[in-house]
């Protein structure tokens, strides 16, 4: 039996999501084509269509007698997670073609890397290349020539951006296909520990690049449990891909074979008689999957913005208060950095995806009930393990083990790591913000401190190192929300912070931008609402003013009288610096229309 408050959440959102959702399958019950798609196009469209083709696929598709499945893929080989799949396409053709079917790469959708944009200009594109790649998706399966798309994208906003952009061809059957994390490398406790002595100046840029080298060596996802692994969570737990194909490591032969099983299961739900398109898949129900999810797992703030814009564009609202009040009855299960020391392939090794899903569906926290690119079976199939099978060329799945093989990595529901799930809702008179609670030390939850303003990360590095912050503070950087400047990640403050608060200091911070999935020890209140360039309330906040956060009670506040800060003159910024160079001239328009970080940060809902 699904738990009251997750049944409670669930209804609240279909409910508040009628008029929108029905408006949605309406939408994809006009698109959806009987028979071939590509027997309903003229012959000059269809010439076009498969000109380059092989003979044999040309003969298949006019024939009409197996599906033609569409790839968008976001690979490039300057993003290690995507370098993998350079090599997937001709695979992936050779895949369909032994089971009946032809696929043709459909189009390429870019893919940035936030740990290469990191404190830089280019970093101010990053939020805004998610709708971009929505676009650029709808581009690629624009041609309607396709009976199923295969999504091959991983990292940060690339997977948000193919959701979005796949539920615009709500109609089709659609898998992603992963390619796994890189192997274990340099300890995060390693790495984290030489950050820190960079920052404090006791060790130099070779030192730090060597160690940072140690981490991030070889194709494949970052490690740690960032956006990206996020990413490969909620679609594994909401049903897109398939059971236990999120953390295989590439190169390997089960990672090939699952990415076989793949393309067969995607010509299988293709059929008429096991039609199962993604709109189908995600629903209400699987959008709560996918909260759930995310608190049990402690993953990435960036996901209190990606999940609202991916279910808006299935016509489902969902909202911070559903997240928050998911978070009272979601434990914490998992510890893996910057949670824990572990990485996301101990996490794997010590019962992954399989394990998680199966404590949480016990536990009534999950809708077992809902369909996924398995068809109708539910989630029960999603708590097994793959293995290769005898002959080492396709997979096999078995029931997963009962329990956890190292519960410093993930513990069962009834033992978490805390009765609370990963992430707050904060509120007061400053507006709402997020706070992902799941890697702070209970004595760092509260904090009131005097206030420091800042217009740009940059300007507490200076201070930092010029010996001004040996104080409590609350560092307030504002101006970095999604109309200012693109709504940047602020990772680089982590650090510094992180140093200040092992001195003993209280610190925390306070911000219309985003953090990091990486974001970890430091309290930081971020994804400020509203944000300081549309005249929120933290652009009224001045050096000195005493900030409590409070984040057992889901409290920020500015301590000052109500009467005194609402005659305050809001703050102004020369945001000129981000208006042009590194391509950003080439945004203007989407800051300009951008919706705030509680409707997604998004111009396209």
């Amino acid at each position: 039996m699904v738990h009251s408050k997750v049944q409670a959440v669930t209804e609240r959102i279909i409910q508040r999501s009628e008029e929108t959702r029905a408006q949605y399958l309406a939408q994809v019950e006009k698109a959806h084509i009987e028979g071939r798609a590509t027997a309903h196009l003229s012959c000059g469209n269809l010439a076009h269509a498969i000109a380059a083709s092989p003979e044999k696929d040309k003969q298949l598709i006019v024939s009409g007698r197996g599906p033609n499945l569409g790839i968008v893929t976001a690979y490039n080989d300057m993003l290690s997670a995507h370098q993998p799949y350079g090599l997937y396409p001709p695979r992936l053709k050779e895949a369909a073609a032994r089971h009946g079917a032809t696929a043709q790469v459909a189009g390429g959708v870019p893919a940035m890397c936030d740990g290469v944009t990191q404190g830089r200009p280019g970093m101010e594109l990053s939020l805004f290349s998610r709708d971009v790649i929505a676009m650029s998706t709808a581009i690629a399966l624009s041609h309607d020539v396709f009976e199923g798309a295969m999504f091959l994208g991983i990292c940060d906003k690339i997977v948000p951006g193919l959701v979005i952009g796949a539920l615009a061809f709500g109609h089709l059957p659609s898998i992603f296909v992963p390619a796994g994390p890189m192997p274990t490398g340099l300890s995060n406790a390693e790495k984290v520990r030489v950050r820190q002595l960079y920052a404090e100046g006791k060790v130099g840029r070779a030192e730090l690049l060597e160690a940072e080298s140690a981490s991030y060596h070889s194709a494949g996802t970052c490690t740690f449990y960032g956006t990206a692994n996020s990413n490969q969570m909620l679609v594994e737990i909401m049903g897109l891909q398939l059971p236990g194909s999120s953390f295989v490591n590439p190169g390997t032969g089960l990672r090939d074979a699952l990415n076989e099983a793949a393309v067969a299961q995607l010509a299988k739900i293709t059929e008429p008689s096991q039609h199962t398109p993604i709109a189908k898949i995600l629903t209400e129900k699987t959008f709560v999957n996918g909260i759930v999810g995310l608190l049990a797992t402690g993953g990435s703030t960036n996901h209190t913005l990606h999940l609202i814009a991916m279910a808006r564009a299935a016509g489902i609202q969902i909202t911070w208060q559903d997240m928050a009040d998911l978070s009272e009855v979601v434990p914490l299960l998992c510890h893996v950095y910057p949670n824990g020391t572990a990485d996301i392939n101990h996490f794997a090794a010590a019962g992954g995806m399989q394990l998680l899903m199966s404590e949480l569906l016990e536990a009534g926290l999950l809708h077992g009930d809902v369909c996924t690119v398995l068809g109708d079976s539910g989630l029960e199939s999603y708590c097994q393990d793959p293995f290769l099978n005898e002959s080492g060329d396709g997979v096999v799945w078995r029931p997963t083990a009962k329990e956890s093989g190292d519960t410093t990595v993930i513990r069962p529901v009834s033992d978490p790591f805390s009765h609370h799930g990963g992430l707050q809702l904060l509120e007061g008179n400053l507006g709402r913000s997020v706070i992902k609670v799941s890697a702070i030390k209970p004595e760092h939850l509260k904090v009131k401190a005097p206030a420091i303003v800042l217009h740009n990360q940059d300007e507490l590095l200076e201070r930092f190192k010029a010996g001004e912050l040996e104080r409590d503070f609350v560092a307030v950087v504002r101006f970095q929300g999604p109309q200012a400047n693109g709504m940047p990640e602020l990772h680089k403050l982590t650090p510094t912070l992180g140093v200040l608060q092992d001195r003993g200091f209280k610190v925390a911070l306070v911000t219309d931008g985003r953090m990091s999935g990486a974001s970890g020890k430091v309290p930081a209140a971020i994804h400020m609402s509203p944000e300081a360039v549309e005249g929120g309330p933290i652009a009224k906040v001045r050096d000195g003013d005493i900030v409590e956060l409070d984040a057992e009670a889901g409290v920020l506040r500015v301590l000052v009288d109500e009467t005194e800060l609402h005659a305050r003159e809001l703050a102004q910024c020369d945001l000129s610096n981000s208006a042009r160079g590194m391509g950003r001239e080439l945004f203007a328009n989407m800051r300009a229309i951008a919706s705030g970080a509680e409707s997604g940060a998004s111009i396209l809902y």
